[in-house]
């Protein structure tokens, strides 16, 4: 619910329009969920509000900690009748499981704590060396349950405010555009009436929807980045890895980014995962000198994370520093991306794949 949503359902109900905005600082700024908590509500109002408003949907039934100090959740999406139990899972349905990753930084800006969230339970798009897609798509999450992994996230312990966001995890984010756009609006606004995160500080990645990403740049008035899922210099090798690629040529989405760049003034994200004797030789790197330069871009290169049943492997070092040094000679801005949490199964899709591996059928 946006805030003009609340306010009316506060008037709706009989309750003065101000109300809205104390709802909406119990959850964004209080972290509270529990309505019957609200305090400057009457008893009235916040019985009220806890038979209508569902604060959190969803139950976390796996959180891991990485000795880098990033946490991954594993939450569980109840579609059926509530538990009264809040610390009960009702039936761990993989089919309704999606995860989230609080990544803190490395480097000197100890405020810097980014949320990967999901867009989706499962993945339409099936990039054979990613987890998300082994099962396909299983459905949609709505804004409240996109924005809600962020909360989650930032009510872990040691964690306090989330800085960044990165549309990284399960899904492909245009494909589910909506909701992903108005949890954008959500996550971004001011407080009380969302988590006030700057759009600049939040990046949407796609595998390319050249037509999704036109209307992205339309309908988003938000600055955020937009990140292109690239992993190949060339069709032939981007269809061998990415089932969808088989209807749209790099051509047209390099097309697609540059209309994005002239609407916004925003430079994109080029994200390249690097596979073992795959993708990672000089001649691959040479090759993406040429795509790259036709935007305005940086390249994040991206070392694979091994997911079990895959055949697909890690770079070897030599290889990623050798593949960057090729493209910063080109001429381009290019950073190799930290590996994180790579004990706790990080990788997206990873830690949904292993529970579901794990569980008894």
């Amino acid at each position: 619910m946006s805030a003009s949503d609340v306010s009316a359902w506060c008037e709706s109900h009989g309750m003065k329009r101000f109300r809205a905005k104390q709802i909406l600082e119990w959850v964004y700024q209080h972290g509270e969920p529990d309505q019957l908590k609200w305090t400057n509500l009457s008893e009235r109002d916040r019985r009220c509000a806890k038979e209508e408003l569902s604060v959190l949907t969803g139950r976390t039934i796996s959180h891991q900690l990485a000795t880098d100090g990033t946490q991954k959740l594993l939450i569980q999406w109840d579609d059926g009748p509530a538990s009264a139990d809040p610390l009960r899972v009702l039936a761990e349905d993989s089919s309704l499981q999606t995860e989230c990753v609080m990544i803190p930084s490395l480097g000197q800006d100890v405020h810097r704590k980014t949320a990967c969230i999901s867009s989706q339970v499962g993945c339409p798009v099936g990039c054979k060396f990613c987890a998300s897609g082994l099962s396909g798509l299983d459905g949609n999450l709505s804004a409240g349950r996109i924005v809600e992994q962020a909360w989650r996230l930032g009510q872990l312990e040691g964690v306090g405010r989330i800085s960044n966001i990165v549309f990284m995890g399960m899904g492909e984010p245009l494909s589910n555009f909506k909701p992903v756009v108005n949890a954008v609006r959500t996550l971004s606004a001011a407080p009380p009436e969302g988590m006030g995160i700057g759009a600049r500080r939040i990046t949407i990645s796609t595998v390319g929807l050249p037509k999704a990403i036109e209307r992205l740049a339309d309908e988003l008035e938000l600055p955020v980045t937009l990140a292109l899922s690239l992993h190949a210099p060339n069709d032939d090798i981007r269809r061998e890895l990415i089932p969808w690629a088989e209807y749209t040529s790099i051509d047209q989405l390099l097309s697609a980014c540059s209309k994005w760049f002239a609407k916004t003034g925003r430079e994109i994200t080029l994200e390249y995962t690097l596979l073992g004797r795959l993708n990672d030789q000089p001649h691959h790197a040479k090759e993406l000198v040429g795509v790259a330069k036709s935007l305005r871009a940086n390249i994040n290169l991206i070392r694979y994370n091994e997911v079990d049943g895959l055949p697909y492997k890690r770079p070897r070092d030599n290889d990623v520093t050798r593949f960057q040094t090729i493209l910063r000679d080109g001429g381009l801005n290019c950073h190799i991306r930290a590996s994180r949490g790579r004990d706790i199964a990080a990788a997206c899709g990873q830690l949904r794949h292993e529970h579901q591996t794990d569980s008894p059928s």
